[in-house]
């Protein structure tokens, strides 16, 4: 099933998300869904807020991203970097920060140079239920950290300087009033 993506404006995108029971049929449907949306959305990721549910789940797929890898062996990593991450914490962030440009299919058509540690540290559930504790450098982290914000409420926006999303206010707007062209489904202030 092929989910809307809940624009930005929407009250589900600000909330921290609740823990999710696994294993659980309607939780592994769930995350086949969440991946055919970001697929047909052509994202790279997709969080539960996103389509609406406030839960602690998102899916990534970096394979879109190996052709912008700094290294060959990142690229690789790429390649086969498709995961879903259930009632996911991030253990440890380190690094020095570096900037890349980003974008949000709950904000189409804004992209802009965010700044995040290049290495993580995150434990996360499988489907199973299974408990794993996992590193991830460079591009894979950089998903994760944006997907990870969004179960707690942070949109990349909101890693921006006050003068930045002071300048794209108007182009919010816009967006949260359903002033917008995606090339997908979208729904607008969903609580």
């Amino acid at each position: 099933m092929v989910y809307p993506i809940v624009a930005f404006g929407s009250p589900v995108l600000k909330r921290v998300a609740q823990d999710v029971e696994v294993p659980s049929d309607e939780t592994v449907q769930f995350i086949e869904d969440l991946f055919e949306t970001m697929y047909a959305s052509k994202g790279v990721g997709l969080a539960a807020p996103q389509v609406g549910l406030s839960s602690r789940i998102f899916v990534v797929d970096g394979s879109p991203f190996s052709e912008d890898a700094a290294s060959p062996e990142e690229a690789e990593v790429l390649k086969t970097f498709k995961r879903a991450f259930i009632n996911p914490v991030i253990l440890e962030e380190s690094g020095e920060a570096w900037g890349f440009e980003e974008g949000c299919l709950s904000i189409p058509d804004i992209h802009e140079t965010v700044q995040r540690k290049p290495s993580i540290l995150i434990e996360y559930q499988t489907p199973e239920g299974e408990f794993i504790e996992e590193t991830f450098t460079g591009l894979p982290a950089r998903i994760i950290q944006h997907e990870y914000d969004h179960i707690e409420g942070i949109l990349f926006l909101d890693r921006l300087t006050p003068l930045k999303r002071r300048m794209l206010r108007g182009r919010l707007s816009d967006i949260s009033s359903g002033k917008v062209s995606a090339s997908y489904r979208m729904v607008f202030n969903v609580k």
